[in-house]
This record gives C-alpha cells, structure tokens and sequence, in this order.
C-alpha cells in the first residue's frame, strides 16, 4: 500500500520565510507551481535534506527523513532520492553511460530497483552512451541527468524546473519521457515549474504557493478550476480534463474522447490512438464560448450542455471567467462583460459550451 508524502516545514531568513503543511499523494507527479520567489526550490531543498536550518516533518511512505521533535535529521546523501535540476551537471570526463554508472554505483546491487538498460530505453538514450556531454544537446543533457537520478532508485523523485534552461523545441521533445515516467514508474515525483501548460500536462496534484505558504492544494483538475485562485486570471487559465478515448475518425484525424463519469464526449484534432485509452488534455478559458442554443450550423464541432455554477471578474475589466459544469466535470469560460449581460448568466443557467477541436491542448 502506498502511503502519503507527509511535509510540514518552517524555515526563515532574513526577508522570507517558508511554512507548510502538505499531506501529498505517495504516487504519481505532484507540481509546486508559483512565481519566482514564492518557495518551490526551497521546498525541494528542505525535502532533500539541503536545509539545515529547517524544522518541521519529512515522511516518505512511511519513512522518516526529519522530525524536528524527534531530533531526526538524516543528511542528503542517506534520503533515497534523486534530484534533477535546471543543469544536467554531468561529469563532462565521462561518457552518458560513464554518467549512468556513477549514479548506479551509489546503491548496492540487491537494492538497486531501476536498471541502466530500463533508465536509458525510458528516457530514449540507447544511441547516446558512447557520447560525452560536450556533444549532447540540451535536451539530451537533461535527458541523462533524469536517467542517472533514476539509477539511483529513489523513493521519491525531485524536478526543479527540469525544462527552464530548454528552448521550445527541445520542450517539446522531453515532455514525452517525462510523461512515460509517470506512466511506467511508481517513483512518486515532486515537480518545480512556474509553466502552467507543463504542469497541467504533467501532473496529477497541485501545490500553489506564493510567498513562502500554500495557497491551495489537490488535485489538478479542480484545482485549476477554483475562481479563488490567481490561477484562474491568467492568460493562460483552464482546466484538465482525463477522459478516455472512444472513438478515432481516420479521415478527419479526430479522436472522440469521453468525458469523465458522463456519456458527454469531446472531439479532438490528434493522431490515432486505441479506444479505452486514457487522454488527458487542456481546455483554455479563452477558448470557450457560450450560446443559449446549440448552434448546428457552426464550425465548432464541440457543443456541450452545461450548467453556470459561479462567476469573477477578470484581471482585465472588461472580462469575467465563468466556471461550469459538465456533466460533473468543471469548466472555465473567459467573456466580456456584455456577453455575460446578453445571456443574462446566472448560478443554475443552463447554456451549451462551444469549444474548436483545434483549440483543445491533448
């Protein structure tokens, strides 16, 4: 049985402070998402172990790394986990599998629980071991520096902002691996980004911090969804959804997926994938309209009946972002003001959701 992550840690400096309190999934990738200077790296340091002036409580799976009641501090090097920072940090003397074999070395072979051949075939670096870092791309660097964690055989992984040294491109090209991870490894996974879109396409549980405390955290999917939090007034605010794949259209290349818990379904321009197979993906606010009647004549082939649940104003005045349900599953819709006054929205109203199959993030 997986236990939780329990956290709950103080400590100061001069001008900031940190204090949490977290019980977290033992399973699957949890983000700590926040602006610059709210407390993500510092978490994951106090977690590793980097902190020595921090006090609080450190459990994992039902192990012990701190309490300060208890006088238990275990140092960095005797907490079975593997960090990952912005920099691969690879020893530029060795090779990719030179790299590899340094992490392995660190733990005895009868407890060894990741393999060098099962790290390099998950993070696609089979071709690379002869290589040095000096003639690896960024994306590639970072790509080993997971798999030298992984060899490792942590109990609990830890990313801080794994991907913000990479430009789009070489984004683009880690994200599947990191996602396969989560998919084919029981390491829980603490992840740091201040990317929405990374997050939502990540993880499974949000912390938000500002300012050294947490301002809200669950999971992903409803969390995203709160009007109360800063989340919802960005650019980039929505929610994620995990449905299942349904059905797949090969002359239009469009997926049906069905929506969580409902026989609602939404139609997505992506490559084939089988029916049964899970698909999460992201429905931008901005991306959502609202209509009192289902218009058949629209190019929007997504049109689904939902109920208003509540309303805020936006950053920008001339907006409010409405939050939805759909058939149990919440949805974020960014209107004018004059919009809202001509639908004459309301808690209870029911309408239809448009949203373009090219506008949903899977």
């Amino acid at each position: 049985m997986t236990l939780p992550i329990e956290v709950r840690l103080q400590v100061d400096y001069t001008r900031f402070a940190v204090d949490v309190d977290l019980t977290l999934p033992g399973q699957g990738i949890t983000a700590f998402f926040g602006h610059s200077g709210s407390g993500k790296t510092t978490c994951l340091r106090c977690i590793a172990g980097l902190e020595k002036t921090a006090r609080g409580l450190v459990q994992i799976n039902g192990e012990t790394w701190q309490d300060s009641a208890k006088g238990i501090f275990l140092p960095p090097h005797k907490r079975a986990l593997g960090y990952v920072f912005q920099e691969a940090s690879l020893f530029s003397h060795l090779t990719v599998k030179g790299n590899l074999e340094f992490g392995l070395r660190r733990i005895p072979a009868r407890e060894r629980r990741v393999q060098l051949d099962q790290a390099s075939e998950l993070l696609g670096i089979d071709h690379l071991l002869t290589r040095h870092p000096d003639n690896l791309s960024g994306g590639e660097r970072q790509r080993v520096g997971i798999a030298r964690a992984l060899l490792t055989s942590p109990k609990l992984l830890l990313l801080d902002e794994p991907l913000a040294a990479l430009d789009a491109s070489r984004k683009r090209e880690i994200l599947p691996y990191l996602e396969r991870l989560h998919d084919e490894l029981e390491i829980p996974m603490l992840y740091v980004s201040h990317s929405q879109d990374e997050v939502a396409r990540l993880a499974n549980h949000l912390v938000l911090l500002s300012e050294g405390k947490v301002l809200a955290s669950g999971p992903i999917g409803e969390t995203l969804a709160r009007l109360d939090l800063p989340l919802a007034m960005g650019d980039d605010a929505g929610v994620v959804i995990g449905g299942t794949v349904s059905a797949y259209d090969p002359d239009y290349q469009l997926l049906t997926v069905r929506l969580p818990d409902s026989d609602l379904s939404i139609r997505v321009a992506h490559s084939p994938l089988r029916s049964g197979q899970p698909l999460r993906f992201k429905v931008q606010a901005r991306d959502v309209s609202l209509n009192l009647q289902p218009d058949e004549q629209s190019s929007i082939l997504n049109r689904l009946p939902v109920t208003v649940v509540s309303e805020v104003p936006a950053e920008n005045a001339a907006h409010v972002m409405v939050r939805l349900d759909v058939g149990g599953t919440p949805l974020l819709a960014r209107i004018t003001r004059f919009s809202r006054d001509q639908l004459q929205l309301r808690p209870g109203l029911s309408l239809w959701a448009q949203i373009k199959s090219v506008a949903v993030l899977a």
